[in-house]
């Protein structure tokens, strides 16, 4: 966390800070790769998503680009238990402020002179990701199909969570080969993996759990994606009332259903 439905939500949260300058800044955490001298000033021309990254395009051509990894967000406040891991600030000329919290410091934000280079694959809800996009990417894998679809080089924004939801709901064994999936499963996966991720949008994500360092909303309570798979291991299934079972694959866990997902 979080994954592409949530970075999405906190881009479309910020919606009220394009157009304002950046009066200043406070960078309490000296490991970002960022100072207040190179953001003070800035006026803010768009923000973007691009895969999991962040993108605040300044007018001048420059971007701060953030990846929030594990357990990064941006705020538009921050309360008591959230002071604490505020990394990075930006004070708008509007009053409003823009706070980067992330209890695990893992997160990463950069100043880009000359644009944004991080090799990613298809976004899986741009017009290009198409069925037969997603079949050529597919034929030329012998990956597992799980871990293929959180390869960034291939579909850039897909996470483990979401990975499982869609492979859930097109009936697709994440252990099986990217290349042995069939035309009719390659369509189902591709519709599974658009519905998903603009069901999770609309909902503002996913909320795991109560604690500071779980994924919260720009403003609001959480997310509420229903989760039919992931963490839900032992659970029956709600589709056929299977037990939920748990692999580990590519070091990361995978749910499925044994019996829906043959």
């Amino acid at each position: 966390m979080p994954e592409l439905p949530e970075v999405e939500t906190f881009v479309r949260g910020l919606a009220s800070a394009v157009g304002r300058t950046i009066a200043s800044a406070d960078v309490p955490d000296t490991r970002l790769a960022v100072t207040s001298e190179d953001l003070a000033g800035a006026r803010i021309a768009a923000i973007l998503r691009k895969g999991k990254y962040i993108k605040l395009n300044f007018e001048d051509g420059r971007k701060l680009v953030i990846h929030l990894r594990m357990s990064g967000r941006l705020r538009l406040d921050c309360d008591g238990d959230e002071r604490q891991y505020v990394r990075l600030v930006l004070h708008l000329d509007d009053g409003e402020s823009i706070y980067f919290v992330d209890p695990r410091r893992l997160g990463t934000a950069d100043v880009c002179e000359d644009g944004f280079h991080v090799p990613l694959g298809v976004d899986p809800l741009d017009p290009g990701f198409t069925k037969e996009a997603l079949a050529a990417l597919l034929s030329r894998s012998r990956a597992p199909i799980k871990p293929f679809l959180l390869n960034q080089r291939k579909i850039g924004g897909m996470g483990n969570i979401y990975a499982a939801e869609a492979l859930w709901r097109a009936r697709i064994d994440p252990r099986r080969r990217a290349n042995e999936l069939t035309g009719v499963e390659v369509g189902r996966l591709h519709k599974a993996i658009v519905e998903v991720l603009t069901e999770a949008i609309a909902r503002l994500g996913t909320t795991l759990g109560s604690s500071v360092s779980d994924y919260r909303p720009t403003s609001g309570e959480g997310g509420s994606f229903r989760l039919a798979v992931y963490g839900r291991e032992g659970e029956p299934c709600s589709r056929c009332g299977e037990p939920i079972e748990r692999v580990i694959q590519a070091g990361r866990s995978t749910c499925f259903c044994p019996k829906c997902q043959r």
